[in-house]
């Protein structure tokens, strides 16, 4: 016998949530980064404390998250794409065992000088992520370190914020007429400011 599907009147139509999505940079931000020195194994790959557990929280209410990084280590020559895709499974994997869940990983991996449309400040892999999603990103917060972060993101229409972590505590968002930018700690404390708004709004 087939169970009976649920009943709903017409001044009562089902409510059924948009779903929704948090952009993320990936070094400086969800993993500890050296300035001037490259991620080039998966051993080398260190979460920042806390920004595991932010993601399973965002995942969690129902949030969907995206890592968006520029890797111009390929480009370079310091690395390769199979390195890559190594730390990046070992990435996923740290977030899966975490209880969370990246929907995708998008990556610039050319050299600065090749003038590409995806390296940030660019928003051509925001753009990526949508064609490969077949959604607008258009408002979605945005978490980053660096100034390119925060200018791909206004550029998309995305809401960036900044974290404090990796190259974000040397950064001065006066200078760049981005004061209204918030700005946070770190990842998990941008988290619980993402998930107050979101579960705020749908009240």
């Amino acid at each position: 016998m087939q169970p009976k599907e649920p009943v709903h009147t017409a001044s009562s139509p089902p409510k059924k949530r948009p779903k929704a999505w948090v952009l993320l940079d990936r070094d400086g931000v969800i993993n500890e980064e050296s300035p001037g020195s490259y991620i080039r194994s998966p051993e080398e790959w260190v979460p920042i404390p806390g920004s595991l557990d932010a993601i399973r929280r965002l995942c969690a209410a129902g949030l969907r998250v995206v890592v968006l990084t520029n890797q111009s280590g390929i480009g370079r020559g310091i690395l390769d794409l199979d390195a890559l895709e190594a730390i990046h499974t070992r990435l996923s994997e740290a977030v899966t065992h975490a209880g969370g869940e990246i929907a995708g990983i998008f990556f610039c991996p050319h050299h600065p000088d090749e003038n590409c449309l995806c390296r940030k400040p660019r928003p051509g892999l925001i753009h990526q992520a949508e064609a490969a999603f077949g959604c607008s990103l258009e408002h979605a917060p945005m978490v980053g370190d660096q100034l390119s972060d925060m200018q791909a993101a206004i550029k998309a229409g995305c809401h960036p914020i900044l974290v404090r972590t990796g190259r974000g505590h040397e950064l001065s968002l006066g200078d760049n007429d981005l004061a209204d930018v918030p700005v946070y700690k770190d990842l998990s404390e941008a988290a619980s400011a993402i998930l107050a708004e979101y579960e705020g709004s749908a009240v």
